[in-house]
């Protein structure tokens, strides 16, 4: 059954009514790779490749109908009713959703040519690439869909695809554990949203769960305020868990454990984006909501976002360091939604800034750990020298992150701050702020123990492929560029084009971007000064002193959860297990064995007297009339010729009588 479109382009619909094909294009490259991969030359992924860039031309084909002004477009493909509820398939194609595809479709391109390179040899090569499609596809459907349970299948596939991809090398434990533990916290997360998703359908009478009927309902106050609150709250669990916020933010450093173009993927463009996806594409929910809902979401990033930061002072392993600050970032983005629609727009030109410049840094990891054959930064140093395309790249994405004028990362950070500022939030904007701060000092920190002084480690470090290095010059050009979508003086043309709402245009605030710059200089200034000649133990060590052992140790969060609950958790539960499988299971699988044995007589005793004996009987009755036979069956001829002289004359004689 299909349905026409329900809101019509102010612009014509051109593309958009074939949004859903940039969606499905991966999908299909995913089963193609998983048929046919093996049998096609270069192990398949040139099929994820071709439909990962054409969705890239084709969001960017999207994204052109919103720069010119286009209007959204939303429409149902098909439906069914299962009771009253009207269950559909479709897509809602705004300027949300514009934007939202080309990152996520830049940087998985990205990420699939990187691979060809960061793979090559690996021994489930093929299927890492079906993985990948399929990881991709998800957040695409994500992405497009226009009501609650066909977003909630995209999203749940995404947590299926970060769990394989995580656990690629399953063979060494700690990454086996590190998928588990990724799979389990997200899923704690999906708990909350899924009865978030039941809220919102009861709110409509459970008739409908698409978005846009929702929100209009929510904002014409037809739904209690007690209600949505309630949902919000809910919904935003699944931003905690998928987003890593605080507490369930200890399950993405542990997904370092995965292939490095898996990291880029899932904390630049797809997984972990997604939560703070969420909560831009039901903000109506949560602008209905009690006031405190919101003020609770603010208090959520500004914790997340202070923790992480100070956690990425003390890694050695330089993925671990990006993804502290992935945590620490995303809570930027979700501190940013806290401050009303201003701060959505602004949040959201944060996570597009973003997905740029960290998938460069984490693609630049990747390329640090290839030819150094180490994550760890104390076994690398003096980098620069060999691997030059990698190093200026890798500087570049550091600065952007840093938010050093005029690349990405400043002009974003600077719209959050002045947001904070114009809006009456100076506790969030001296939290954002002092973050912006630890980030320039933690970043500053990577790159100096990584690329300058003597080099530590074994082995002789040499420059990536191309296959490699040209991804990391794309995504620097990017990183380097797209801040000034959202400039100011240049009209913030990202907030027109996602919101249309000149009310939520950025505006500068001379005095904020002198704080944000002085902030980012004063953390890269300290951390030259401290790690320009470094040396084992970190120097951070000595000036921290029994605070350098609880960010080790992570402030005791994984100690606490592992002793408070799952330990606890999982002594009643093994022993009720392990009950339930001696008593019930196995005593199910003796009982059938007894009954078995007790019925065998029976059937031994049919299968002798009946079956047998029939058998036996017309063996006999076979050997008597084969006597017969044998007698008459000589094989003479002659004798056959008598016989048949001797039929001749008999039966002539018999006819003659007749």
């Amino acid at each position: 059954m299909v349905g026409a479109s329900e809101i019509a382009s102010a612009v014509g619909p051109g593309f958009l009514p074939w949004t859903w094909v940039i969606a499905v294009l991966p999908l299909a490259s995913a089963a193609l790779i998983l048929f046919f991969g093996k049998r096609t030359p270069g192990k398949g992924p040139v099929y994820g490749i071709a439909a990962v860039g054409t969705g890239w031309v084709l969001s960017l084909v999207v994204l052109w109908h919103f720069v010119q002004g286009g209007g959204p477009l939303e429409r149902s493909v098909a439906w069914f009713q299962v009771g009253p509820l009207h269950m559909e398939l479709g897509e809602l194609v705004d300027g949300l959703t514009a934007v939202m595809l080309v990152v996520v479709t830049s940087i998985s391109l990205a990420v699939q040519v990187y691979s060809l390179g960061y793979m090559k040899g690996d021994a489930r090569y093929t299927w890492f690439y079906v993985a990948l499609s399929l990881f991709t596809a998800a957040m695409l459907n994500v992405v497009t869909a226009n009501n609650l349970f066909q977003l909630l299948v995209g999203w749940e596939v995404m947590g299926l695809c970060s769990y394989l991809l995580i656990g690629h090398w399953w063979e060494e434990k700690v990454n086996s554990n590190a998928a588990i533990k990724a799979f389990i916290t997200t899923r704690i997360g999906d708990v909350p949203f899924l009865f978030g998703i039941f809220a919102l359908t009861f709110a409509t009478g459970f008739t409908t769960s698409n978005i846009r009927v929702i929100a209009e309902r929510i904002s014409s106050g037809e739904v209690s305020t007690m209600l949505v609150a309630a949902a919000a709250l809910l919904l935003f669990g699944g931003t905690m868990g998928k987003s890593a916020q605080f507490p369930l933010h200890v399950w993405l450093p542990d997904a370092m454990q995965g292939p490095t173009p898996v990291s880029a993927l899932i904390h630049a463009a797809t997984m972990v984006t997604a939560g703070v996806y969420l909560v831009g594409r039901l903000f109506d929910v949560f602008v209905h909501a009690n006031a405190h809902v919101l003020q609770y979401v603010g208090v959520i990033g500004g914790i997340t976002m202070l923790g992480a930061a100070l956690l990425a002072f003390v890694q050695d392993d330089i993925k671990r360091v990006l993804a502290y600050s992935t945590i620490s970032q995303l809570a930027y983005m979700v501190a940013g939604m806290s401050m009303g629609p201003a701060g959505r727009t602004a949040g959201f030109f944060h996570l597009f800034t973003h997905a740029f410049f960290k998938a460069l840094l984490f693609l630049g990891a990747g390329s640090v750990i290839h030819s150094a054959h180490s994550n760890n930064m104390s076994e690398m140093g003096g980098l620069r020298k060999n691997m030059p395309v990698t190093f200026w790249t890798f500087a570049i994405g550091a600065a952007a992150l840093a938010g050093v004028f005029p690349l990405a990362g400043f002009w974003s950070k600077d719209e959050l701050l002045t947001v904070a500022q114009e809006n009456g939030h100076p506790v969030l904007f001296v939290v954002l702020l002092g973050t912006a701060l630890l980030t320039a000092f933690y970043m500053t920190r990577a790159v100096w123990m990584t690329f300058f002084g003597e080099y530590r480690g074994q082995g002789h470090p040499h420059e990536s492929p191309v296959s490699m290095t040209g991804p990391l010059v794309a995504l620097a050009a990017a990183s380097a560029g797209v801040g000034f979508l959202g400039a100011p003086q240049l009209g913030a043309v990202f907030g027109k084009w996602v919101f249309y709402q000149e009310a939520e245009k950025a505006v500068f605030v001379p005095w904020v971007a002198l704080a944000s710059t002085a902030a980012a200089l004063f953390g890269i200034l300290a951390g030259y000064s401290l790690y320009k000649r470094y040396r084992e133990p970190d120097p951070l060590r000595a000036y921290a002193g029994a605070v350098y052992g609880v960010l080790e140790n992570k402030y005791y969060m994984d100690d606490f959860y592992m002793r408070w609950i799952i330990r606890p958790i999982q002594y009643p539960v093994a022993v009720a297990v392990n009950w339930s499988n001696q008593r019930i299971l196995d005593g199910a699988v003796n009982g059938v064995a007894v009954v078995t044995r007790a019925s065998a007589w029976v059937v031994n005793l049919f299968d002798q007297r009946v079956v047998d004996g029939a058998v036996n009987e017309a063996a006999e009755i076979t050997g008597e009339t084969g006597g017969v036979l044998r007698a008459l069956q000589t094989g003479n001829v002659q004798w056959y010729a008598a016989l048949l002289f001797i039929g001749v004359v008999v039966a002539a004689v018999l006819i003659t009588r007749a």
